[in-house]
């Protein structure tokens, strides 16, 4: 508990005891009644003097009508009509009652403030001279080395230069588990350092960083609001002046009617049920536990990894019923490798690898990677990006490049007896260059430079590669097809899980991809998706995702997507909810998606599916049971049948159920 609450908690047991005490004693001893006033009104503003300020300072600012203001209305008025008890039992009840929506709303918001922390607020720099200042990380420059000791957080994104370690990433991805991390391998900030001192090279400057990104999802969370949350507070606006004004009819009409018909006005009785009404009709069960019900759902979803950017995608979740999947890095780990390379009758392995990786070279997607990976591997060598030019990436089908080579250029292999390439040495000989353009892509790319492909592969994915000689006059020469590379993708041990549950929780899944027709139906039967389409290009997902959004709008059903590319952005934009992979994920995508898995697992949307329906389970509960003891109450008391005990259970005690009722959105 915080000191505000600490503090509250002793104001209502000591109100609580004095209220006892004084009953009991007045009991037995009689006493002229304004000692018995004077006696009750110290636990009154004890336990009410903030709520009476609070009403006092918004009634001269013009805010006359909230739960404030009638709790002021109603206690006073039962004071002043002799029901001393009654009156400071209200105020008493009422401030428990808030007391433990404010726990409540702690104990929520600590999931979410948790994840606050994770920015530190210096970065260890190291200087060329070997020195190490702390700065602010908004100052902290690309490429420049930090040092992370044990026990610190990582400030900004980068690549570990020097050092082993092992990294808490539980406040990023709810996963408790350490993960270990050595040179060359990336590191998101955020994460803690168990184990070693490492030196990370920057890559990101701090406000592009994965902690910033966070951050700001989590702060611009709360400014998205659930349909229901608007109804409610569009709901209060209305209804609380309404009952004051309804409260106010209460007490003057019926007097004046019974007048008019010559019988006793009986305006005391008519107070009490006017001040009855009021205190039943204070909205704070509904206007507090729909608000909290949401919060505590966002931050039980943070808190497990998944950063969900306001209560609107929370409730628009719960009534999804279909999930389109990309697949690379989202079904598969988006880690490709060569697994075979098939050559024309008169190209060589190596000559096919070596013009593949050249092409590849200008590209950072995972198969160019992959292919990069291999050749390096093969020759010991790195692409010399002088001799490549003119790159022209083709959506949807691959890559293109001009290659420079030195007429008569050689090179040697030096080999160990398994094998192996230990050295490689290149031998150019002086003479004409000899210019190149080199393809590298899919089947498509190879029917619209019509190479003559003698055999399609279906194996995995596979690249294609083929050239053609350039003449002085820049012009092309007939193509050669040179061979294909196949490349495979492994599947995550998560996403068959994944599908299992999601199609238990009513989802239809459907996957689509780029990949052949053979390669995608192989994926599907693995992961086990409804349905799967594949040879897509980019824009024949936002087609079909179209498609499947006007089928959805028949069943008033909601789309979401899974997506981890910057190609995926447009998709994630345009469904009814984008989900991204925050880990290999592209800031495009992550900016684009109302959903962010910090851990890229697909087994959490089935978590999060879970988490928006008891969300929104809890919250009508809430809302029906709210209203419904309060109609019923109201009803009760216009008839004079409830006194200001069930008055204050039709308020305080209600309130309390429908807060506790909202804590269990903590507990999933």
């Amino acid at each position: 508990m915080s000191k505000k609450q600490k503090n509250n908690l002793i104001r209502c047991i000591v109100s609580l005891v004095l209220v006892v005490g004084l009953s009991v004693a007045f009991h037995f001893v009689g006493l002229p009644w304004w000692v018995e006033l004077i006696a009750f009104l110290i636990p009154y503003f004890i336990v009410g003097y903030d709520v009476l300020l609070k009403a006092f300072k918004n009634i001269r600012n013009g805010q006359v009508f909230d739960e404030c203001f009638l709790m002021t209305i109603a206690t006073i008025g039962a004071i002043a009509t002799g029901e001393y008890r009654e009156g400071v039992a209200v105020m008493l009840f009422y401030q428990i009652g808030e007391l433990f929506q404010s726990i409540a709303v702690g104990k929520s918001r600590k999931n979410i403030s948790d994840l606050m922390d994770i920015c530190p607020e210096v970065a260890n720099v190291l200087h060329e001279d070997g020195s190490i200042t702390e700065e602010d990380p908004d100052d902290v420059e690309i490429g420049s080395i930090i040092v992370v000791n044990p026990g610190e957080r990582v400030p900004i994104d980068g690549i570990i230069v020097e050092g082993d370690t092992s990294l808490d990433t539980s406040a990023l991805t709810g996963e408790s588990v350490p993960r270990a991390a050595h040179p060359d391998e990336e590191i998101i900030s955020g994460c803690i350092s168990l184990t070693g001192m490492i030196k990370i090279k920057t890559t990101k400057e701090f406000e592009d960083s994965t902690v910033s990104k966070i951050l700001e999802l989590v702060e611009n969370s709360s400014m998205r609001k659930a349909k229901a949350e608007n109804f409610i507070s569009r709901f209060a606006k209305y209804y609380t002046p309404i009952v004051c004004y309804s409260a106010l009819a209460l007490f003057v009409l019926p007097p004046v009617v019974r007048l008019l018909l010559g019988l006793p006005a009986d305006w005391l009785d008519w107070l009490m049920r006017a001040l009855t009404f009021l205190v039943i009709s204070c909205p704070c069960a509904v206007v507090i536990s729909v608000p909290l019900s949401f919060f505590g759902g966002i931050g039980s979803a943070s808190s497990k990894g998944i950063l969900v950017k306001g209560s609107n995608y929370l409730e628009a979740l719960a009534s999804t019923d279909t999930i389109v999947f990309d697949k690379t890095g989202t079904l598969t780990k988006g880690v490709f490798e060569v697994q075979e390379i098939f050559t024309n009758d008169d190209v060589s392995r190596d000559y096919l690898l070596e013009r593949a990786a050249n092409c590849e070279s200008a590209s950072n997607h995972p198969i160019a990677e992959s292919i990069l990976r291999a050749y390096k591997k093969e020759f010991s060598a790195e692409i010399d990006h002088n001799l490549i030019y003119d790159v022209e990436e083709i959506a949807g089908h691959g890559i293109s490049i001009k290659y420079r080579q030195v007429k008569g250029a050689s090179v040697s292999y030096k080999e160990s007896p398994d094998g192996v390439v230990e050295s490689v040495e290149k031998k150019v000989a002086s003479g004409e260059e000899v210019h190149y353009k080199i393809y590298a892509g899919n089947m498509r790319l190879m029917k619209k430079i019509g190479a003559p492909v003698l055999k399609e592969h279906d194996e995995g994915t596979v690249v294609y590669v083929a050239e053609s000689r350039l003449s002085e006059k820049n012009q092309a020469s007939e193509i050669k097809y040179l061979g294909c590379i196949v490349i495979a993708d492994e599947l995550k041990e998560t996403s068959q899980e994944a599908m299992s549950k999601l199609s238990k929780q009513g989802i239809k899944t459907i996957m689509l991809t780029g990949d052949s027709e053979k390669a995608a139906s192989l994926i599907a039967e693995k992961v086990g998706v409804s349905q799967y389409k594949s040879e897509l290009l980019p824009g024949d997902k936002v087609t079909e995702v179209e498609k499947l959004l006007e089928e959805e709008q028949k069943t008033s059903g909601k789309l979401a997507f899974v997506g981890d590319g910057i190609n995926d952005a447009p998709v994630l934009a345009r469904a009814d909810i984008g989900i991204a992979m925050g880990a290999m994920g592209s800031d495009a995508a992550i900016e684009a998606a109302d959903i962010v898995l910090m851990d890229d697992d697909p087994a959490k949307i089935s978590l999060a599916m879970k988490i928006s329906r008891k969300t929104l389970r809890i919250v009508k509960q809430n809302i029906t049971f709210a209203i419904a003891v309060k109609v019923l109450c109201l009803i009760l008391g216009a008839f004079g049948i409830a006194n200001m005990w069930i008055a204050i259970f039709a308020d305080v005690g209600v309130m309390v159920l429908a807060v506790l009722n909202a804590t269990r959105t903590l507990k999933i």
